[in-house]
């Protein structure tokens, strides 16, 4: 019996593995994470793909007596910025058109959003 699901990329899962930590609002051990992904990854790939997103500074260990548990290291609206901000270091010969055509594409309601943040003092 074969799986016809298609392959995900590491990028997704580590997407998913982060998205579950977040909804959690909690620390979890890899077994919670692979309950709270439907068992939809084995343990030992959530287990690697927790490793690699420690490595990489976006999730950090929480220790105690037991299991490591893993939390996000920054919540998700600061990651979902620094995301943005990753994909306008990556062209910066057409930073400004990226910027326009981004505001240009918002929603009505996005584009309010935007302008009453911006309008803000900076945090401190």
């Amino acid at each position: 019996m074969s799986d016809d699901r298609p392959r995900r990329g590491a990028g997704q899962r580590e997407a998913e593995i982060l998205a579950a930590l977040w909804a959690a609002g909690t620390a979890l051990t890899p077994a919670r994470l692979v309950a709270a992904l439907d068992g939809e990854l084995a343990y030992s790939t959530v287990h690697a793909i927790l490793s690699r997103l420690h490595d990489k500074g976006q999730i950090v260990k929480v220790g105690g007596i037991g299991r490591t548990r893993y939390a996000p290291a920054v919540d998700a609206a600061t990651g979902a910025a620094d995301r943005m901000r990753a994909v306008l270091d990556s062209v910066p010969d057409s930073r400004e058109a990226v910027l326009a055509r981004f505001v240009t594409r918002l929603s009505p309601a996005d584009e309010a959003a935007l302008r009453a943040a911006l309008e803000q003092d900076p945090p401190s």
